[in-house]
């Protein structure tokens, strides 16, 4: 009897040390999977740091190519507020989820204002050559005129590198659906059959006209991606949920991308980032229980 209560003891203090150390390595995964969600939030953040310092310093170099005292008051006091915003990102906290929002969106109005100024310089320019061709008429002016036409070629140059920044798209209106098996809305998520994400491409006339393969990538509350394949990024491949390829000719488009669920959703946050031509063109949280 008493050997019966020494084995029964040790079985149960066995049974508990194994439950500790259950514990401790649900623990330690689930550290890491918040980390990871936390550098992909840096990851954001970083990028659109990168974008508002290269905004700013495009506002430089092109008040430095024009001689129209007006435009330059405009452009400073506009490179001000981008460097203004710029501070105030770099101040907030990447997991302030709200104020990314609000100043990623103000990054889209800064980039649309530039590709504004872009569009007036380069009518300036165009003022600016048709005046050349006449003085190339002149021969005692061709030497003159010869340097400025080098002159304008340079600036066309470096207004086309100026392009390439404003042209990037920007997906909006992003909505993340859930359905159930007849297609309609689920009301929990554990009977959704398909999740539905509908996002605009927003008109950009700077943006070049043709074919654009867009990726969706949808992270779950663990920090795990649904994922389809992957796709390049920043030098690393990044794992993508959505595939899908669109005809794009500078006017809003509205795409809409569909993913099967196979696997069990848990209830919490879901992030929605959406990629084109190498870049995070939108972001968004969704919550579901």
């Amino acid at each position: 009897m008493k050997k019966a209560l020494i084995v029964t003891a040790v079985i149960a203090i066995l049974a508990m040390a194994a439950i500790v150390v259950y514990l401790l390595m649900d623990n330690r995964s689930l550290e890491q999977e918040k980390l990871e969600m936390q550098e992909l939030a840096e990851l954001d953040k970083q990028e659109m740091e990168n974008d508002y310092e290269r905004l700013s310093l495009q506002y430089s170099e092109m008040m430095t190519q024009i001689n129209n005292d007006s435009i330059i008051a405009q452009l400073t006091q506009e490179q001000l507020r981008t460097q203004q915003l710029l501070q105030e990102l770099k101040n907030v906290k990447a997991s302030d989820a709200r104020e990314i929002a609000r100043l990623k969106k103000e990054l889209a109005t800064v980039r649309e204002v530039l590709r504004s100024y872009i569009r007036q310089v380069d009518s300036l320019n165009q003022v600016n050559q048709s005046l050349m061709r006449e003085n190339e008429s002149v021969k005692d002016q061709l030497a003159q005129s010869n340097v400025a036409n080098e002159g304008l070629r340079l600036e066309k140059q470096n207004l086309t590198e100026k392009v390439a920044i404003a042209a990037q798209l920007d997906a909006t209106g992003i909505q993340m659906s859930l359905l159930n098996k007849r297609q309609k809305v689920a009301k929990k998520i554990k009977d959704c059959k398909t999740i539905q994400v509908n996002f605009n491409i927003t008109r950009n006339v700077t943006a070049e006209n043709g074919n654009r393969i867009l990726y969706v990538r949808i992270q779950t509350p663990a920090g795990q991606v649904l994922t389809a394949g992957t796709f390049p990024y920043e030098n690393r491949r990044l794992e993508y949920s959505m595939k899908k390829v669109v005809e794009y000719a500078g006017e809003e488009i509205s795409v809409q991308t569909y993913w099967q669920v196979g696997e069990y959703l848990e209830a919490g946050q879901y992030r929605v980032s959406i990629f084109a031509d190498g870049n995070m063109i939108g972001s968004k949280t969704f919550t579901f229980e």
